[in-house]
C-alpha cells in the first residue's frame, strides 16, 4: 500500500479508491435494500383501518341476492316444472371468476393481514358465539343495539349504525360530510330614524358616550366638540382647543376625563369638571385618526397617518410603546382586557393583534385586499369584525381565525361599524347607507339609503362613525351633511309585519 501512495497523484488514488468501491458491491449493485416484512405489515393494517374504518362493518350482499330491473314485472304464482326451475337456476348462475395472482409485493402483503370473515363477524356481534380460527388483530364489526355484547362507541358510529340498520347498506350514509346549514339569523326589528340634530359647520367624524348614558360628544371637522344630551337631543357645551379636525374621541369610564385626538398631531386629555384640557400628549408625526382607551388600564392608545400605534400612561404623559409595524395609515384601534390587549386595523390592509407586554407584534392578519377602516368587537363574544372597501370579516379571538364573510357586500368603502347586545351590526359606508346584519349569520336584513340635509350636496351623504349607547336601543350617526342622526328600533314591529329582507344561504363559502 506504501509503494501505491508514493510518487502517485491524486487523481491515481482516486481511481484506486473506485476500483475498490467497484469490487466491493459489484456484486449486489442496483439491489434494494430488503424491508421488514412485520413492519410493513403492521404499517398497512394501520393504513386500512385509518381509510376504511367507517365502513369495515358493512357485510357484503348474499352471493344469491340480485336487484330486481327497473320495470320488471312482479313474480308469477304459476307453478314451474322442476327441470325448468334446475335449468332456469343454472342459467342464472354466475361463471366462477378464477383468482388472479397479485402483482405487487404490496398486495400480496395486504392478502395476509388477519381479517375476520364479515359474516362470521357479524354472527358473533349478534351474539352467535366466536368464530373458530379467528386471526389476531382481525376486524370486529360494530354492532348497533343495547346488548351486553354490543360494544360501546362513540355517538356518531351508533349514530351511522342505526342509519345502516334502518335504511341499508348504502355508502352515502357513512360518508363523512361537512355541516350543510348554515344558521338562521335571528328576528331582529327594523331601525328608523327618530331625530336629526345639527349644530356643526363641517363634517361631524367622530362619536364617544358618557358611561352614565346621559350624554354624548361628538368631534367635527369645524374643530370642535359638543356635548350633546341623548334624551333631548339639546346642545350642553362646546369645547375648542384643537386646530385641525377631530377624528377621535373616548371617555374614561373611571375618571372624569374625555380624550381626543385630531388631523394637528394633538392627543388632548379634557376635564369635564372643569370643562378645559389638563394635559397633552406629543409624539405623532402626522395626523390621529384613531383613538382608544384601554378599558382596565391607565393607558391611551392612538394611531395616525405615521403608520404607528402609540401607547400612552393616561398620568404622566409618557409614551409606553411606539407599536411600530404597519406600512401605512392607522385607521382603527381596538383594546380589550385580556391578550391580544391590542388590535389595530391599517390601510395597507393587515390587522395585527399585538402583545402589550412586549411591545411586538403577537399576529398579522392578511385576509382583507383593501384598506381596514373599521373594527368592532361583540360585547358578549370573544370574537370581532373588520370592515373595508372590500368586505366586512369576522375572526375569533385569542388567535384570529378567520371565521366567515358577510353574505353580502355593502358596494361601499365602510366606514364605521358597531355591534350591540342583541346581535345586531349596523355598517356606515361613504355613501351615505347604513346596512343592518344579523351578527351570527352575517345576513343583511336591512338597508337604509341616504337623505341628505336639505340645502346639502347628494356627495355629501356618508357616515363617518357611528356608537349604540350603553343600553344598545340607541344609534347614533356622524354624517357628512354636518348632521347627527338618532335612530332607534321600530316599537310595533313584529316578524310578520316586517319580515326584514330574505334569507339567502351561501353556496359556497370564500375562505379568505
Amino acid at each position: 500500500m506504501a509503494d501505491v501512495v508514493q510518487g502517485a497523484t491524486v487523481k491515481q488514488l482516486q481511481h484506486a479508491s473506485l476500483k475498490r468501491a467497484l469490487e466491493l458491491f459489484a456484486s449486489n449493485h442496483g439491489t434494494p435494500i430488503p424491508l421488514d416484512e412485520d413492519s410493513q405489515r403492521i404499517k398497512l393494517a394501520c393504513k386500512i383501518k385509518d381509510e376504511y374504518g367507517m365502513a369495515q362493518h358493512l357485510a357484503p350482499p348474499p352471493p344469491g341476492a340480485r336487484p330486481p330491473a327497473v320495470g320488471a314485472a312482479a313474480p308469477s304464482t304459476v307453478p314451474v316444472p322442476a327441470a325448468a326451475a334446475a335449468a332456469g337456476a343454472e342459467a342464472d348462475a354466475e361463471p366462477a371468476v378464477p383468482s388472479v395472482e397479485s402483482r405487487t409485493a404490496t398486495a400480496r402483503l395486504i392478502e395476509t393481514l388477519p381479517v375476520k370473515d364479515r359474516r362470521q363477524a357479524a354472527a358473533e356481534a349478534s351474539g352467535s358465539g366466536a368464530a373458530p380460527g379467528a386471526g389476531v388483530g382481525a376486524v370486529v364489526p360494530y354492532a348497533a343495539g343495547s346488548g351486553p355484547n354490543a360494544p360501546s362507541g362513540p355517538a356518531s358510529q351508533r349514530a351511522i349504525a342505526e342509519v345502516l340498520r334502518d335504511k341499508g347498506h348504502s355508502s352515502a350514509a357513512v360518508s363523512r360530510r361537512l355541516g350543510s346549514k348554515w344558521p338562521r339569523p335571528a328576528w331582529h326589528a327594523p331601525w328608523r330614524l327618530y331625530r336629526v340634530v345639527s349644530g356643526h359647520l363641517g363634517w361631524v367624524r367622530s362619536v364617544a358616550f358618557d358611561p352614565g348614558n346621559e350624554w354624548f360628544a361628538t368631534g367635527s371637522s369645524d374643530r370642535t366638540i359638543k356635548l350633546w344630551d341623548l334624551a333631548s337631543g339639546t346642545l350642553k357645551i362646546t369645547l375648542t382647543g384643537h386646530i385641525e379636525q377631530v377624528t377621535g374621541l373616548a371617555v374614561s369610564p373611571r375618571h372624569p376625563y374625555m380624550f381626543s385626538a385630531g388631523l394637528d398631531k394633538q392627543v388632548k386629555c379634557w376635564d369635564l369638571e372643569a370643562n378645559k384640557v389638563i394635559r397633552n400628549y406629543h409624539g405623532h408625526l402626522s395626523g390621529v385618526y384613531a383613538l382608544a382607551l384601554h378599558p382596565t388600564l391607565d393607558l391611551v392608545l392612538t394611531g395616525g397617518r405615521d403608520s404607528t400605534c402609540r401607547v400612552w400612561d393616561m398620568r404622566t404623559k409618557v409614551q409606553v410603546f411606539a407599536l411600530s409595524g404597519h406600512t401605512n395609515t392607522v385607521a382603527a384601534i381596538l383594546s380589550q382586557p385580556t391578550d391580544p390587549q391590542v388590535i389595530t386595523g391599517s390601510h395597507d390592509t393587515t390587522i395585527r393583534m399585538w402583545d402589550l407586554r412586549k411591545g411586538s407584534t403577537q399576529a398579522t392578519l392578511t385576509y382583507h385586499k383593501k384598506s381596514v377602516r373599521a373594527l368592532a368587537a361583540h360585547p358578549g363574544e370573544s370574537t370581532f369584525v373588520s370592515a373595508g372597501a372590500d368586505n366586512i370579516k369576522k375572526f375569533k379571538l385569542p388567535g384570529g381565525e378567520f371565521l366567515h364573510n358577510t353574505l353580502s357586500q355593502q358596494r361601499a368603502i365602510v366606514n364605521t361599524l358597531a355591534v350591540n347586545d342583541d346581535d345586531v351590526l349596523v355598517s356606515g359606508g361613504d355613501d351615505g347607507s347604513l346596512w343592518f346584519w344579523d351578527y351570527t349569520s352575517g345576513h343583511c336584513y336591512q338597508q337604509v339609503e341616504p337623505v341628505v340635509q336639505p340645502g346639502s350636496l347628494e356627495s355629501e351623504a356618508g357616515v363617518y362613525a357611528a356608537a349604540y349607547d350603553a343600553t344598545g336601543s340607541r344609534l347614533i350617526t356622524c354624517n357628512a351633511d354636518k348632521t347627527v342622526g338618532f335612530m332607534k328600533p321600530v316599537e310595533d314591529a313584529s316578524e310578520a309585519t316586517h319580515p326584514g329582507l330574505p334569507f339567502k344561504p351561501p353556496a359556497s363559502l370564500r375562505r379568505f
